[in-house]
């Protein structure tokens, strides 16, 4: 087991309602449960002597290899030797998952493919992000951890043997060719229920019903363009980040990893950002997910009913996958943090932060939900919504914390200012084609009242671009969204202008970065990688502007920064490493996005 893996050499499994990170040479090293947003059992991601971790590996001479069995979530570990070859397969699998539940299953399945393998297995839980005690129980196959309010269950099938270790547990066996073995993990809540006691026809059964039911989601995607695989691997992982009794999706399925080595932005991703789930809406009609779309606007539509926030606004830009809006942010200092990335937070501060944006991206999302559909919007839902575009009549011309969540003090960001014109002119449009009440002039009128104010102010004359907000002349990579929400044609003068100076002074080879904050200073130490969704918004904006050279360069050029299973973390640092939390569901939707738009693009070209 290394100390650090790099970020990318992770494969994601999981059960839509929490996941594990497994490593590339077979090591669970991230885990919470019962939820995405619960505390840890393994963490060692983050301290790799205080985290716990459940590694199976076996020597080797070579590098193992790790990959997806296509079109799935079932994981395959391989070990090459010169003895044999032996493999790990790892799952979780989905049963109920719009129920929540307090226990979950990890499945780790050992096979031996040729020759002999000797595998070593440890299981080392680390309860609470490392600060529960736990004590142990080795009963025949079973052992049960058990830590103040969260317990694991391991049970062996076939010819695994359990030895302690401290509070801890090990094993070693080996496997000829054509041999099996399991070991299934339960995590979760405490419970005194007995898990169920399981054969090996029983574990096989569970790799059936978890590889049919991708299977079976999969082929529910009407793309069939010229990315498949890439765009069918982005979906799943959008699949597995979603929490499925709510519909909610969550940003990353981890807590910490940095955006610099040894930086201080470690940011805790665990939550559904209004943002960054309304994007998806899109992306996932677009493929034909309608159910998990019109999940999501269930979520959403109940978040706009309760009104509660920290903040007081209407809505805040993040909740937990219930929708409980406190998210107090923990420093963990007992946690060295990711290769001595410190501090780790638990809980995200920002959620308390006013970013305007939020409005648009929520409203384009129930707006493109419905026209889906055509059905109109529920009366009680409507009222709501049309009730939040009233009071953003009088909100909308206030200066604000933007998108990237900064903490340099609130500022007239014109990408705030951009996504509350979508709100309104997305909320017109929805009064009018259904028929809604609405106070639709006034609506009107504060839609172009921000048109001509973004064209006013968020326009540089010496710059000839559109800026990151009225103060400076800073470019800002969020603006890349401008023509697909219909504020500006992609061919504008004014547009071309803003993407040539984007590409310029924010793109370094297909590359693209958030902004600069030497130019606009955001408040944080350390600096960042570039934006992996930027550079794929950054695709979309130069097909639609026709430029498809560039922008299938662009696309080509990305998709090499994919790690071996096909996952991206949030950025690509200064020597192509990812950073940042893993893998990220933005910029797993902007891929799809992406896609989309080149092959709409060169399609037309006949």
């Amino acid at each position: 087991m290394r100390r650090y893996p790099p970020i990318a050499d992770h494969g994601l499994v999981g059960d839509l309602q929490t996941a594990a990170l497994v490593s590339s040479d077979g090591t669970v090293d991230w885990l919470c449960a019962p939820r995405f947003d619960s505390p840890s059992v393994f963490a060692s991601l983050l301290d790799h002597d205080r985290g716990g971790h459940f590694t199976v590996s076996a020597a080797t001479e070579r590098p193992p290899v790790q990959l997806y069995l296509q079109d799935t979530a079932v994981l395959v570990t391989r070990f090459l030797a010169e003895s044999g070859v032996g493999e790990v397969v790892d799952f979780m699998p989905v049963d109920r998952p719009e129920h929540a539940a307090g226990r979950h299953r990890l499945v780790r399945i050992l096979r031996v493919t040729r020759g002999r393998v000797r595998f070593t297995l440890r299981c080392r839980p680390r309860f609470d992000y490392g600060r529960a005690r736990h004590r142990v129980d080795l009963t025949g196959d079973t052992v049960r951890f058990d830590a103040p309010g969260a317990q694991a269950v391991l049970q062996a099938v076939g010819t695994v043997r359990w030895s302690r270790d401290g509070d801890d547990v090990h094993s070693e066996l080996t496997l000829g060719e054509g041999g099996t073995a399991a070991v299934v993990l339960t995590v979760g809540d405490a419970d005194d229920t007995p898990v169920p006691p399981l054969a090996y026809p029983d574990v096989m059964a569970l790799f059936e019903d978890t590889r049919d039911f991708w299977h079976a989601w999969v082929r529910r995607s009407r793309y069939h363009g010229r990315w498949q695989d890439m765009v069918n691997r982005a979906a799943i992982t959008l699949k597995l980040l979603t929490y499925a009794p709510t519909g909610a999706p969550v940003a990353a399925p981890t807590m910490g990893l940095p955006e610099q080595i040894g930086g201080g932005r470690n940011w805790d991703y665990r939550y559904t950002w209004v943002r960054d789930g309304s994007m998806s809406v899109g992306a996932l009609l677009d493929l034909g997910y309608v159910e998990e779309a019109h999940a999501f606007r269930g979520w959403l539509g109940d978040r706009l009913r309760a009104g509660r926030t920290v903040s007081g606004e209407p809505l805040q830009i993040m909740y937990r996958v219930d929708g409980d809006p406190e998210l107090a942010e923990e420093p963990l200092d007992h946690l060295e943090g990711y290769r001595g990335s410190a501090p780790v937070y638990a809980g995200n501060g920002a959620a308390g932060q006013l970013q305007l944006d939020i409005y648009g991206e929520a409203v384009l999302a129930l707006s493109r939900a419905v026209h889906d559909t055509g059905d109109a919007p529920p009366y009680d839902g409507w009222q709501a919504l049309s009730g939040v575009l009233d009071w953003l009549v009088k909100a909308w011309d206030r200066p604000d914390e933007g998108i990237w969540e900064t903490r340099g003090g609130q500022k007239d960001f014109t990408y705030s200012r951009l996504m509350c014109w979508v709100a309104f002119d997305r909320g017109i449009r929805m009064a009018r084609d259904f028929a809604r009440p609405a106070d639709v002039q006034e609506w009107t009128m504060a839609r172009d009242a921000i048109l001509r104010q973004v064209m006013e102010r968020g326009w540089s004359t010496r710059r000839r671009s559109f800026v990151q907000n009225y103060e400076d002349t800073t470019l800002d990579a969020s603006l890349l969204l401008m023509p697909s929400v219909g504020f500006i044609s992609p061919k504008d003068p004014r547009w071309l202008s803003t993407l040539a100076a984007m590409e310029r002074e924010l793109v370094s080879d297909s590359l693209v970065q958030r902004y600069d904050p030497q130019a606009s200073p955001d408040g944080l130490r350390g600096s960042e990688g570039t934006f992996s969704l930027c550079s794929f918004l950054y695709v979309d904006a130069l097909a639609r502007a026709g430029q498809l050279g560039p922008a299938r360069y662009g696309f080509d050029k990305m998709l090499t920064y994919a790690n071996h299973a096909g996952l991206f973390a949030e950025e690509i640092g200064a020597t192509g490493e990812q950073l940042g939390n893993f893998p990220q569901a933005f910029t797993h939707l902007a891929l799809i996005t992406a896609a989309l738009s080149l092959d709409h693009e060169m399609d037309a070209l006949g």
